[in-house]
């Protein structure tokens, strides 16, 4: 029993670790675990280090409590409790031996793997769109492009100067044209005081203006658009 001094807890990841190595050490079937000698081997192992370590870790000592309890059951005659923690024992055993040839399996493919790779192959680019698309979507992608970039650019000086070269038309000189125009016999429609080849300025005017004529009494308006003066007598 010398030699199990020579154990250390850090080269096994839990207690069910240690017990395989036990297994595997004295050459036991997994399947048919001489139980008692695992135990008294475990036991020993864990006593042995923990009287000098006293940080040893909490999951050992659990197990080493688990198997103190099942050999006191095992002590008995024909004790249920003892088979079957006999059995709990045994499955996980085997399955925590399971998972890791399966563990084992994984990481040789991962070295195989790793052995295997290269450098990246430099591939050729086909910048050809091969997706097809109605003309009449082109043509508004198009518009829309070329509206967006029409809208960006700042406005140019000769876009201005339509706007700030407008002659200004004063309400009051479109009063007085409407009303000799009217005494004069040259206006009778409404419409001619509007025309095609008028600036925005002069209309805006005029329209004023024969509001404020209209509102002052001055003119009346027929339904078929005829203007003509209010005669002053008759208003009186």
């Amino acid at each position: 029993m010398e030699s199990i001094l020579t154990f250390h807890l850090e080269e096994f990841e839990g207690p069910l670790d240690l017990l395989l190595h036990l297994i595997s050490k004295n050459k036991m079937n997994l399947y048919e675990i001489e139980i008692s000698t695992l135990i008294d081997q475990y036991t020993h192992i864990i006593h042995t280090v923990q009287a000098n370590r006293m940080e040893v870790a909490s999951e050992f000592i659990e197990m080493a409590a688990r198997l103190v309890q099942m050999k006191s059951y095992l002590l008995l005659p024909k004790s249920e409790e003892a088979e079957r923690m006999k059995e709990e024992l045994t499955g996980e055993l085997i399955e925590y031996s399971l998972c890791k040839q399966v563990a084992a399996q994984l990481a040789q493919r991962e070295q195989d793997i790793a052995q295997t790779l290269r450098l990246p192959m430099e591939v050729e680019q086909d910048f050809t769109y091969t997706f097809h698309h109605p003309a009449y979507l082109l043509r508004d992608a198009l518009r829309n492009a070329l509206g967006k970039s029409v809208s960006r650019r700042p406005p140019t000086q000769q876009q201005f100067e339509p706007i700030v070269a407008a002659p200004f038309v004063s309400v009051g000189s479109r009063v007085v044209y409407v009303l000799r125009g009217l005494a004069s016999g040259r206006l009778s429609k409404l419409k001619q005081l509007f025309g095609k080849n008028v600036g925005k300025s002069q209309t805006v005017a005029t329209f004023l203006a024969v509001l404020e004529l209209i509102r002052g009494g001055r003119v009346t308006i027929e339904p078929d658009e005829s203007i003509a003066l209010i005669s002053r007598r008759k208003k009186e």
